[in-house]
């Protein structure tokens, strides 16, 4: 992922769950986005073909109830970040074997921002009183998504 801003980056963890992070976990988010991506685009892949098409379009994207509220907060937030940076940070996923629909890849910022509201607020719910989360907290947050996601 090309990564987001430093600043842009805490200020949506502050604003989406009043943690405080720094730039060793952006990269640490990063990573966790790009894998979860892929995680989705490999069963969307797997839902056009069960459809039989050969391209991949939004409904496509398993995206649960609770992933399309943090989507659906990741818009509302009043910050300063750049979907179309976010859309970039893709680049590291791999080739796909079915094309991607341009209306599914223009969804993957948001989907990428949601994700990321997602984590920090996992992060937070796992340790309320949690200020600065440590490489255990990130760990623990990951592996709790990687359960529902």
């Amino acid at each position: 992922m090309a990564p987001i801003g430093i600043s842009k980056f805490q200020h949506l963890f502050r604003a989406s769950a009043g943690v405080n992070v720094d730039k060793d976990d952006l990269k640490r988010c990063n990573d966790f986005v790009n894998r979860k991506l892929n995680d989705l685009l490999i069963i969307a892949e797997a839902t056009a073909r069960a459809n039989i098409r050969d391209v991949v379009q939004p409904q496509d994207l398993p995206i649960t109830k609770g992933l399309r509220e943090s989507i659906y907060e990741f818009r509302k937030l009043d910050t300063d970040i750049e979907l179309a940076g976010l859309l970039g940070e893709l680049e590291m996923l791999p080739p796909l074997d079915l094309a991607l629909s341009e209306e599914a890849a223009s969804q993957l910022p948001e989907v990428a921002g949601g994700l990321t509201v997602a984590l920090a607020k996992l992060i937070r719910i796992l340790d309320p009183g949690l200020k600065s989360p440590h490489a255990a907290d990130w760990d623990h947050a990951i592996k709790a998504t990687d359960v529902l996601i």
